[in-house]
């Protein structure tokens, strides 16, 4: 049994960077950028109207009021896409509507509601003076051309897909999706949907794994329940080793009489790197290399296989990806948090914000079988070893479930 920040670091030095491949930006959503999108040009592209209203020569409406107009000869209309070419001369103004260029010669915007509004005259009333520009966006007050927009690394999202599109992206480099094989052993394990006999359970944990994959950015490619028999699951494993970039097992690696994956993946020449790591729940946690593929055997208890995934195999997906490490927070407990003399521990909790400061909870439900008490939980709590329970308004570090809030 080795420590926490042991099993990590030697996992940080088997992981490995998946290659590229371009994408049309209709389908990038929750991928990883493998490239700086960079401004293509200014934005705003020109000087434009903030509002629907007049082009005019700031000059030209001092001491305008409702109560003494300034009559100005109407001298033509610049909307979006259809700019005017008129320079504006002493004592005229352009019809002028949101986002139009500016004409040459207008410094300032009238609002259509400043005025005797829009009409077929060739004059308008304005009744509101105007100063060097009012309501005009000035070229590149948002981004510069040459800016960098978004860097390499980051987890494609509404945003990042309305940015890429606004700046004429079509096809955007990101990286590879991960290809993950995933299976659960036991001959007790029966999907759901079908009447259980005595001593049978469902399959809940693939179809965890196989959401958590999901969410990760990953692509499940092999996935399967297996019973408690070697040949069987030689010949799963031995495919998985050939095609996939990650494994992850559900059981099998404990110390029972037919816990036979962690025997099959030394007979198939992967190379452990530990088995037991000193943390609860979860400690029969096996990590491997064979064939250029990560190996993880989960606990087959699912709060075990729930929380190992999000702490051990979560960060591995998006970090082969190229994504940066999201860094956990720390929060203020407001009620004990249990603790092991030898052993990390995690538990799913609650978090909340209370003055702008993050707090939490643990879960009341503590065994690694209770996997209802992740139903309610927006987060994994956890702390190093110690003799005694952590006690509210002690500080405990804090991992956000990504698909959750903190209200």
């Amino acid at each position: 049994m080795i420590p926490l920040s042991e099993a990590k670091s030697i996992i940080e030095i088997q992981i490995f960077k998946l290659g590229t491949e371009s994408v049309p930006l209709s389908d990038v959503g929750n991928r990883i950028l493998a490239q700086d999108i960079v401004a293509t040009f200014p934005s705003p592209q020109f000087d434009n109207s903030a509002m629907d209203g007049f082009a005019v020569r700031s000059e030209d409406t001092y001491g305008a009021s409702k109560e003494n107009p300034i009559t100005l000869n109407m001298a033509g209309i610049s909307s979006a896409g259809m700019p005017s070419e008129v320079s504006l001369g002493q004592g005229e103004c352009i019809q002028c509507m949101t986002g139009a260029k500016i004409p040459v010669g207008a410094d300032s915007i009238i609002m259509v509601e400043d005025s005797s509004g829009f009409s077929d005259s060739n004059s308008v009333q304005i009744m509101l003076e105007a100063f060097p520009g009012k309501h005009i966006r000035k070229m590149g007050e948002e981004i510069k051309e040459g800016e960098t927009l978004i860097d390499k690394g980051t987890l494609i999202t509404p945003s990042e897909i309305g940015t890429c599109a606004t700046f004429g992206y079509d096809i955007l480099n990101v990286s590879k999706k991960p290809k993950v094989a995933i299976f659960g052993t036991g001959d007790e394990l029966i999907e759901p949907g079908i009447n259980l006999e005595e001593g049978e359970i469902y399959n809940s944990n693939l179809y965890v794994f196989a959401e958590l994959v999901k969410k990760a950015g990953g692509n499940v490619a092999m996935s399967n329940v297996i019973k408690d028999d070697k040949d069987s699951l030689r010949t799963f494993l031995s495919e998985a080793l050939k095609t996939c970039n990650v494994i992850i097992s559900s059981g099998g690696v404990s110390m029972g009489k037919y816990d036979f994956v962690r025997d099959v993946f030394m007979e198939l020449g992967v190379e452990e790197h530990f088995w037991k790591v000193a943390q609860k729940p979860g400690k029969p946690l096996f990590f491997g290399t064979g064939n250029s593929t990560l190996i993880f055997g989960l606990p087959g208890n699912p709060v075990s296989a729930y929380i190992g995934f999000m702490e051990w195999v979560w960060p591995v997906l998006k970090l082969m990806m190229g994504q940066k490490e999201v860094k956990k927070l720390t929060g203020i407990l407001r009620k004990p948090f249990p603790r092991e003399k030898v052993k990390y521990r995690f538990l799913f909790g609650e978090a909340w914000l209370e003055n702008g400061q993050l707090v939490c909870q643990p879960s009341t439900k503590v065994g690694s079988h209770m996997l209802t008490s992740s139903l309610k939980a927006n987060c994994i709590l956890g702390t190093k070893e110690g003799d005694r329970p952590l006690q509210p308004g002690q500080e405990i570090v804090v991992n956000i479930l990504p698909w959750r809030t903190i209200e």
